[in-house]
């Protein structure tokens, strides 16, 4: 393993044995031939290229080797999902600075493929709190980066995240973590329209409170142009006497900033809130039903249990066959994530009712964590609060229409553009490769995948995330 220091202590020795295993996987490889993971899942919504080509088995990269509890660091392999990531660090009292809502995002996915959650507006994204990755690049070497000065590799450091696997894959990564309390008190606060959702979350992102009150997590709802809420949590030590809730068997959690001002939440739930229902998705299975919940085991009520679902439907196009059974539209896959900057929010949200029509919308309020580091393959401006805004559904199209053309998804880029926005990269994109480069650190990625994988082993980006469409 090529590194910049020397290997961290506390890592078990195993560990290179494993980085020297998956070397001769890669050597294995014929000359020339793609590189790929074997992986049997993803939480990706657009379909994975087909190489043909074997795939690394990178399964035994999956493990959190240790916590510094004094240092609050962790140091993680690349395929841990935060599911197993947080039970590792919360029996410690301390959290990641950003777990992504989903139970089985992993790590490296998130680093490399980006990831937010409500504790964005102070901690930033997933990367911005890793402090040292090992990436098997292009190449087949394993470098140590850290992005300091004297860091040969600090380019690779800072051009990784949003490069979706396309320079190469984390194995292990060093991360801060920071103390968590045992519950989370919830205000789910009414804001109504979006203009008046703008100036509550700038307040917040600019005082850290509300109300006279701390809080450490901000994200928001949106039903409809006149019912928005946000939802402000604040850690707690003591529940005070009050049962924490259990969305798996109480209201639904969304359902529930609708009907209930306050609510408690043990910290571990809190950070799975989303996930039991996968957001609102839940419902196209019917698993917010209450005759069908009362049956439907709590353990799979879960996003990836959804996602095979939908991974079925998929393969078998059961929902489209339906649709024309019934002479119904065709229907048009609208699953996003964009962000605009604050003050752009009004303007998107009056676009996005008008003429996309899905509902909820979930905001999400994000900014740099550190204005003096440049991230190219996703650039932020360091002096503007954004807005994620996640919204994941379908909507009909006319009849004669093909739904793959994405005419839907194709507006709402142009929009966010337009907005001075960009959306992430994990589902569907339609741009054209000048703007996709202009957009996402073109010339910055040439080069580094010109220095990384001069052989081209590894898919590029833009056919990755776009595809020739």
């Amino acid at each position: 393993m090529t590194t910049t220091s020397a290997p961290p202590a506390g890592l078990p020795p195993g560990y290179l044995a494993q980085v020297a295993a998956l070397q001769a996987q890669y050597a294995a490889i014929p000359p020339g031939a793609p590189v790929r993971l074997a992986k049997r899942t993803s939480n990706l919504f657009r379909p994975r290229a087909a190489t043909g080509a074997p795939g690394l088995d990178v399964a035994a990269f999956d493990g959190v080797l240790h916590v510094d509890p004094v240092a609050r660091t962790a140091d993680v392999l690349g395929m841990t999902t935060y599911e197993h990531l947080v039970e590792a660090t919360l029996s410690y009292g301390l959290v990641p600075l950003c777990v992504p809502q989903l139970r089985t995002i992993t790590l490296g996915g998130a680093v490399t493929g980006m990831g937010i959650e409500s504790a964005s507006w102070r901690n930033g994204l997933p990367h911005e709190s890793v402090l040292e990755m090992d990436v098997m690049t292009g190449s087949g070497q394993v470098l140590t980066v850290t992005g300091a000065a004297d860091d040969p590799h600090r380019e690779l450091f800072h051009g990784f995240p949003n490069s979706y696997g396309s320079l190469g894959y984390a194995l292990r990564l060093r991360i801060e973590l920071e103390p968590a309390a045992p519950y989370v008190r919830l205000r789910h606060v009414p804001v109504g329209t979006a203009t008046a959702a703008t100036a509550a979350i700038r307040q917040v992102c600019a005082d850290g409170a509300y109300d006279g009150e701390r809080v450490d997590y901000l994200d928001g709802t949106v039903f409809s142009p006149t019912e928005a809420y946000l939802t402000l949590g604040r850690y707690e030590d003591d529940a005070a006497g009050r049962q924490p809730s259990d969305r798996t068997k109480d209201s639904i959690y969304y359902r529930s900033i609708q009907s209930e001002r306050h609510d408690l939440l043990t910290t571990h739930d809190y950070l799975w809130r989303w996930d039991t229902d996968w957001f609102w998705c839940s419902r196209a299975f019917g698993a917010q039903h209450p005759l069908v919940r009362r049956f439907w085991p709590a353990a799979k009520l879960r996003s990836d249990v959804y996602w095979k679902l939908v991974a079925l439907d998929r393969r078998t196009g059961f929902s489209r066959k339906l649709d024309v059974a019934r002479r119904r539209p065709p229907r048009e896959h609208v699953i996003q994530d964009v962000e605009v900057p604050v003050e752009q929010l009004p303007a998107f949200l009056e676009f996005f009712h008008r003429e996309v029509g899905i509902s909820p919308v979930w905001l999400c309020p994000l900014r740099l964590r550190d204005r003096d580091r440049r991230w190219p393959l996703y650039e932020m401006d360091p002096d503007t609060t954004y807005v994620n805004l996640g919204f994941w559904s379908t909507v009909p199209v006319p009849f004669g229409t093909d739904p793959d053309e994405g005419r839907v998804n194709r507006r709402i880029e142009q929009v966010v553009t337009e907005l001075g926005g960009r959306k992430s990269l994990y589902s569907t994109a339609f741009y054209e490769r000048a703007e996709f480069d202009r957009l996402y650190g073109g010339p910055t990625y040439r080069e580094l995948k010109r220095r990384y994988d001069p052989e081209g082993r590894l898919l590029d980006m833009y056919d990755k995330t776009v595809g020739r469409r």
